[in-house]
């Protein structure tokens, strides 16, 4: 512990239990939960399970109004957390869809930040919430949008070490958490730095509006017939508002970071589909960037719809590189 004065952060009040193991993902162990400066409720959550217990990742399961179930996040802390008593920038890095918050400690996202002085907070967006507050939903509340964006950003900057700043926050995801990301950072202009898309669609209207149908039919099951965008006809604002080859200005003054597969499987439907409007998208979205003199680093490679591991390394120190230092 550091011998600064109390902060408000320190002095939240600590609630919830421990949280199963697998929360922890690879290398989780389940011990007794414990933490130098206790995190606790605000912000609309209230965590009613916690794991502590491992030095690097903290898991958290909130209940929350915005969302008719109990979401989790798992927060990656740098290996000097603990002792070093800095303040550090941080990522939010969101998962695809039909994965979940665990998804990027599985694929590697320990080893890839080992050594590096940054947080990642990895949450909860659903198997298809498509990063949005639905027009409609039959299951209860759905609003990732609020949950993310209202709840856990002021949640994780009152609970722990980060710069609470524009230069201090990116955004990053794969898929739909691709698309999260761009429209995050369209949408709130004022939050976030850095903005990254791994395989994740830039452009919602193009080949008859072929994103937003899938948006729309992928979210169905979770909303119980509800949709994001509305069905049959769109919330036309709400798709304009979203749609990241209508918003180009607001990527001006930030670091933009894309990456598209070219050859996806040949025998596989939906990544063929997936992917062709992936790269297909980005590549519009590139143009328009282009024209408006807007930079961004891009990749095209081969493959499909996958997460890329040494993209998703040259992404993080590329974010550091960019946000205030620790």
């Amino acid at each position: 512990m550091t011998a600064n004065p109390p902060t408000r952060r320190s002095l939240l009040k600590s609630a919830g239990g421990l949280g199963a193991a697998l929360a922890l993902g690879a290398g989780g162990v389940l011990a007794s939960a414990s933490s130098a400066a206790a995190v606790g409720d605000g912000f609309g959550l209230r965590i009613v399970e916690r794991n502590e217990s491992d030095a690097r990742m903290r898991y958290y399961r909130f209940q929350t109004s915005a969302i008719g179930w109990n979401p989790g996040v798992n927060v990656l802390l740098p290996d000097d957390y603990h002792w070093s008593g800095r303040t550090y920038p941080v990522l939010y890095l969101l998962h695809g869809g039909l994965q979940d918050f665990i998804t990027f400690d599985r694929e590697g996202i320990r080893a890839w930040t080992a050594g590096k002085r940054i947080i990642v907070v990895m949450p909860d967006g659903g198997h298809a919430g498509w990063y949005s507050n639905p027009v409609s939903s039959n299951v209860g509340a759905r609003n990732w949008e609020q949950f993310h964006i209202n709840q856990l950003l002021p949640w994780v900057e009152a609970n722990f070490r980060t710069y609470a700043e524009y230069d201090g926050r990116a955004v990053s995801g794969f898929s739909m958490g691709g698309f999260g990301a761009l429209k995050y950072t369209a949408k709130y202009y004022g939050h976030f730095a850095s903005v990254s898309a791994h395989s994740g669609p830039a452009s919602m209207r193009r080949d008859g509006g072929l994103v937003t149908h899938w948006a729309n039919l992928s979210s169905a099951t979770d909303l119980g017939g509800g949709s994001v965008y509305g069905v049959p006809f769109w919330d036309e604002a709400r798709v304009n508002a979203d749609n990241p080859v209508q918003r180009i200005e607001s990527y001006r003054n930030k670091r933009v970071f894309l990456v598209a597969g070219t050859s996806p499987d040949p025998v596989n439907w939906f990544d063929q589909v997936n992917e062709g409007q992936v790269l297909a998208g980005q590549r519009e979205f590139r143009s328009l960037l282009d024209r408006a003199g807007i930079p961004y680093e891009a990749h095209e490679l081969s493959g499909g719809h996958f997460i890329r591991h040494d993209m998703m390394r040259r992404d993080i120190d590329g974010i550091i590189g960019r946000l205030r230092k620790a």
